[in-house]
């Protein structure tokens, strides 16, 4: 006969406004978030549970992310650069850094110096992910198959880069190290 074991209890917890601020500093100790992740990961435990509290649970949630902000907890715009950094380093391009940031609910105004880091950072991010994919300089052989030029034309485009910056790649020859050399100098790539 089969271990079987008894189904979990899927009754719900009560929740209350100062069980919500465990959670919500617990949850900003453990990851780098911001103020809508934080709000939005709230809003679950408490659709997840049971309310008990006399507040009104939204204003529970807005009050909780108020105070973690006033504790220099939560900082969009410091999050958004260092995001921002993280995506770039990666070799993911400006497209993709624009639209994360923009999932991860930060505003307009906080996420200007983060997209102008990444603008900057767009060529030599580019090179990252040309050189960890392999493609263009970085490859085994030159491209002659147009369907493979293609799928690596499409990769570039995934992963948020342009598409000049992604055909521009993908021209230089591989073992071409005068072009790659010429392209990291642009890049500033070490």
């Amino acid at each position: 006969m089969a271990n079987r074991r008894a189904p979990p209890n899927r009754s719900k917890r009560p929740l209350g406004a100062a069980r919500l601020d465990e959670l919500a500093l617990s949850y900003v100790a453990r990851f780098a978030t911001s103020r809508a992740k934080l709000t939005r990961y709230l809003s679950r435990k408490i659709r997840e549970s049971e309310w008990t509290d006399e507040v009104d649970a939204v204003a529970a949630c807005e009050a909780v992310a108020d105070r973690m902000e006033r504790l220099q907890f939560l900082d969009d715009r410091q999050y958004a650069v260092m995001r921002a950094g993280a995506m770039t380093r990666r070799g993911l391009g400006v497209r993709r850094v624009k639209t994360q940031l923009y999932v991860d609910g930060i505003a307009e105004g906080d996420r200007g110096e983060a997209i102008e880091t990444a603008e900057a950072a767009a060529l030599a991010s580019a090179v990252d992910f040309a050189r960890r994919r392999r493609f263009g300089p970085f490859g085994a052989a030159a491209l002659d198959d147009p369907k493979l030029r293609e799928r690596q034309i499409a990769a570039f485009l995934r992963a948020g880069h342009s598409l000049a910056v992604a055909r521009r790649l993908l021209a230089i020859a591989p073992g071409d190290t005068a072009a790659l050399a010429a392209l990291d100098d642009e890049a500033g790539v070490d």
